[in-house]
């Protein structure tokens, strides 16, 4: 069996960076896509070199090359051109690929569960994925729904995140699989209009609004009001010093807007279930004290809700198993499933999302919980059928 080096770089959504070498062995089994699927996994853009989709239609034995360097997001070769690959170069990135999935004891790969698990935070053109490559990676998951969140005008969500409009027009190809939210920057003069507009055309909701400004600003609040308006809830990305800073006033546009569910995430949204956190640290380690902002506003506000999403979230999950557990319990209705990562394939060690997943299934004190964090109360709250 192939064993691959994989060197793990960066906190951001625990992408896998390194490369991975693939050593002589014998032949593997290495899904192989459908035409439409296999090009849509060879972008033509410079530099981004395809992919390997895990979504298995059918099989063949194969080889891989000896000692050929493969990166996640493209091939590490002699050769730099972006006009397409020979067909023995697809096979070896297939099999370089295929040594990172997830094997069972049987060396099949494991297949998701058949229970329904919604994802309440994905993205379009995520670092420059593609969206046959979104959607393969939500089907390897085993989402079978994904709320896809827009960037706005501007900054594209500081990930080069897609808008509006194509969050909407991917939820309109794949309805069954994909619903979106509505966004703008918060301080511009036509967010409210922008907001408005894709809300009118089927938006669930508001988000992700990772903005510069504070959690108590009169942005929020208009914000807040449209929200109330259109009776969606607002998804909000909690950084320290950068994204709806002061965290500590939050409280106020809760007791404002009492009728509007908000959904927390990101950084200091997760660190403040201590506690003891210090703001200025955005993924702490250690034992957790309860008490903090974060668990605070789950317990005293019906309206406000948490995403589980992104490092940050996996960071708090895994920290303090012990605390984790009785903090599912304590919110097992204030707890949302979403995964926020970046990769392509949707398995294995570079997928953060599925080892956000696998940490739901494994702390959760109950199976009543877990169905509670991975379905029910998205389902609930987004009205979602």
């Amino acid at each position: 069996m192939y064993k691959p080096k994989l060197r793990r770089s960066g906190v951001y959504g625990m992408e896998l960076h390194g490369s991975v070498r693939v050593y002589p062995g014998p032949a593997v089994k290495i899904p192989v896509n459908e035409p439409e699927t296999a090009r849509a996994i060879f972008p033509t853009k410079a530099n981004h070199w395809p992919l390997f989709d895990p979504v298995a239609v059918r099989s063949r034995g194969i080889k891989p090359r000896v000692n050929e360097r493969w990166c996640m997001n493209r091939v590490v070769s002699h050769k730099t051109r972006a006009d397409g690959l020979t067909r023995r170069e697809f096979l070896a990135a297939a099999g370089g690929m295929a040594a990172s999935l997830a094997w069972s004891a049987h060396g099949q790969p494991t297949p998701p569960t058949s229970e329904p698990v919604i994802d309440i935070h994905q993205h379009t053109n995520y670092r420059d994925r593609t969206n046959a490559q979104l959607v393969a990676h939500q089907r390897a998951l085993g989402i079978t729904q994904t709320i896809l969140l827009p960037a706005g005008r501007l900054f594209g969500l500081d990930a080069g995140c897609g808008g509006n409009e194509s969050v909407m027009q991917l939820a309109r190809e794949f309805p069954k699989e994909f619903v979106f939210f509505a966004n703008e920057v918060a301080d511009l003069p036509e967010a409210r209009q922008e907001i408005e507009k894709y809300l009118k055309r089927g938006a669930i909701g508001i988000g992700e609004q990772k903005f510069n400004v504070e959690s108590d600003s009169s942005y929020l609040e208009s914000i807040a009001g449209i929200a109330r308006e259109f009776r969606v809830p607002v998804l909000m990305h909690f950084q320290f010093g950068t994204y709806n800073t002061s965290i500590e006033r939050f409280h106020k546009i809760l007791e404002k807007f009492p009728g509007v569910n908000f959904i927390g995430h990101a950084q200091t949204w997760w660190g403040n279930i201590d506690k003891k956190h210090d703001q200025t640290v955005l993924y702490p380690t250690g034992r957790v004290e309860p008490g903090g902002i974060t668990d605070r506003l789950l317990r005293d506000y019906p309206n406000m809700f948490a995403d589980m999403s992104a490092g940050s979230g996996l960071n708090a999950l895994l920290r303090d198993e012990e605390h984790t557990v009785a903090f599912m319990v304590r919110h097992q209705d204030k707890l949302l499933f979403g995964t926020d990562c970046n990769d392509a394939l949707g398995r294995g060690p570079g997928c953060q999302g599925a080892q956000t997943l696998a940490a739901v299934r494994r702390l959760a004190p109950e199976k009543k919980i877990e169905r509670k964090l991975l379905y029910d109360n998205a389902r609930t709250l987004f009205k979602l059928g």
